[in-house]
């Protein structure tokens, strides 16, 4: 049975990375659907994201494409798994405050299915105590998180906060459905 993936894609230059990595999910059987924010798309357009996972993107909270369905409810019911990459400091602190004011945010709040954060931003905003308190607070409401990885950073620095490979979020996602038939 096909799984169903939900990307939530947040604004960062690491946006360029979750192209691939919807390219990699669809490449290893997932069916992805693809929730961009206003701050995503002025890193990469929405056609990217429909061109690798061969599905509509969704923008607009009220931009409903079908009219007998509410598209969050429809997109959080849809997903096996929901993965928030790359996830900045902004949407960590919105869904850790339950602010649902955009697409993401609201079919986050109504998501049942696992969630997964994957943060990537400038390593002192990472280690900012409000990202780390909000971090703490999405583990407790039982969030998961793929924590970023060292290296060197878009704004020259070198520290954690890149967002991790797609390669590497690809196989987490394998290895989680795989471990979860085993139960």
């Amino acid at each position: 049975m096909k799984r169903n993936i939900l990307l939530g894609v947040s604004g960062g230059i690491a946006v360029y990375k979750a192209v691939a990595l919807v390219s990699k999910l669809t490449q290893a059987g997932f069916n992805v659907k693809v929730i961009m924010t206003e701050s995503a798309m002025k890193f990469v357009t929405p056609l990217s994201f429909q061109v690798m996972s061969k599905n509509d993107v969704y923008i607009d909270t009220f931009d409903e494409k079908d009219p007998s369905t509410i598209a969050h409810i429809e997109l959080a019911d849809w997903a096996d798994l929901i993965i928030v990459a790359p996830a900045t400091a902004n949407i960590i602190g919105k869904l850790a405050n339950g602010i649902a004011d955009d697409m993401l945010t609201t079919t986050l709040l109504a998501a049942t299915c696992p969630v997964w954060i994957a943060p990537a931003m400038n390593v002192h905003m990472y280690d900012h105590p409000a990202v780390k308190r909000n971090i703490a607070r999405l583990y407790e409401d039982g969030y998961g998180f793929i924590e970023p990885s060292e290296g060197y950073l878009a704004c020259g620095y070198v520290g954690k906060g890149r967002l991790e490979e797609p390669e590497k979020i690809t196989e987490l996602v394998i290895h989680f459905f795989e471990s979860e038939g085993k139960q």
